[in-house]
C-alpha cells in the first residue's frame, strides 16, 4: 500500500464501468451531463437547513454513464457541465437499478472540467438487478 505521510491511503479512482451493487468507499471523477431536481420540501425563502432537495444527476466518464442522486448541498455543485471528484461514494440500488450517492461520510468537489468524453451509450443505471436470496 502507498502510505502518504499521514497514514492516509492515497485514493484509487475508479471508473463507471467497474461499479457493482454493494460496493462502498468509491473514489470518482465524473462530468455531469444532465441534471433535474426530483424532490423539493420545505420553503425556499426559509433557513437552507430546513429545505430538502434531491435531485437526479446523470454522471459519466470515459467507460460509461450512471445516475448519481444529489442531496440538499450537492445538488447546487452537480449542475450540468461540471466535473466533480466524488469521493467515499456508495452505490445505491434503487427499483433493482444502480445509483451513485455520497452521504454524510463523503464528499463531492468540483474540479478542473475533464479532458475525457463521456461514454453515452453505456448507462449503468438502465440495467436491471434482480435481488437473488442465497440459501445457506
Amino acid at each position: 500500500m502507498a502510505e502518504s505521510k499521514s497514514g492516509l491511503r492515497k485514493p484509487v479512482f475508479t471508473k463507471v464501468d467497474q461499479l457493482r451493487p454493494g460496493i462502498k468507499g468509491i473514489t470518482i471523477t465524473v462530468k455531469v451531463v444532465d441534471s433535474k431536481i426530483i424532490k423539493q420540501k420545505g420553503r425556499a425563502d426559509g433557513p437552507q437547513s430546513r429545505q430538502a432537495r434531491i435531485a437526479e444527476c446523470l454522471v459519466g466518464d470515459g467507460s460509461g454513464m450512471i445516475v448519481f442522486t444529489a442531496r440538499n448541498d450537492q445538488v447546487e455543485l452537480m449542475k450540468s457541465g461540471a466535473t466533480a471528484i466524488l469521493r467515499n461514494a456508495k452505490i445505491d440500488m434503487y427499483r433493482g437499478s444502480m445509483r451513485l450517492a455520497v452521504d454524510k461520510w463523503g464528499r463531492v468537489e468540483l474540479t478542473e472540467p475533464a479532458n475525457f468524453a463521456v461514454k453515452e451509450d453505456n448507462n449503468l443505471s438502465l440495467i436491471e438487478y434482480e435481488l437473488v436470496s442465497v440459501i445457506e
